[in-house]
């Protein structure tokens, strides 16, 4: 017989894996990617950042796309190498929302730093991730006075994500 304290628990972890949702999108043919293990860095990271934020999209792109997605909703008119979209809940859903958001990364251009940084592509990846997760999760190396960058190598260090 189980304590019905556990039993309670485990059901609250079950729902809680439940609601969590990593969806990895490819819609870029240069470099091969790894769905499943981008979905457990990501799901890894969201729980290191925001534990009670556990849903996003990840989306590789080409260069030519995301210079389009940068220049129709930043006004600049070059690739980049990430971009956030932060979900906005609709009205009916305060404080229901889960999911926060999109993060988009061009995989031509993640693979030019890496080799420039003396990265692995996958280390790369993982910086860009983290910085696009961050950034979904309010933080704005722009306007913070350098709280996002301490965030983001506190967080670095914790998930072993090498840079140079």
């Amino acid at each position: 017989m189980t304590a019905p304290g556990y039993c309670r628990e485990r059901k609250k972890r079950r729902q809680a894996a439940a609601l969590q949702m990593i969806e990895i999108i490819n819609r870029q043919r240069a470099h091969k990617i790894s769905t499943k293990s981008w979905q457990h860095f990501t799901k890894h990271t969201l729980a290191a950042i925001n534990p009670a934020k556990s849903s996003a999209t990840i989306v590789f792109v080409s260069d030519a796309a995301i210079k389009k997605l940068n220049r129709q909703f930043r006004g600049k008119n070059s690739a980049t190498d990430v971009l956030s979209f932060p979900m906005r809940p609709e009205s009916f859903e305060a404080g229901t929302q889960s999911n926060l958001g999109e993060v988009v990364i061009s995989v031509a251009r993640a693979a030019r730093q890496a080799k420039e940084n003396g990265l692995t592509f996958k280390n790369e990846v993982e910086q860009l991730i983290l910085h696009g997760l961050l950034h979904l999760n309010g933080y704005d190396h722009e306007t913070d006075d350098g709280e996002m960058n301490r965030m983001e190598l506190k967080l670095r260090r914790k998930l072993g994500i090498d840079r140079a």
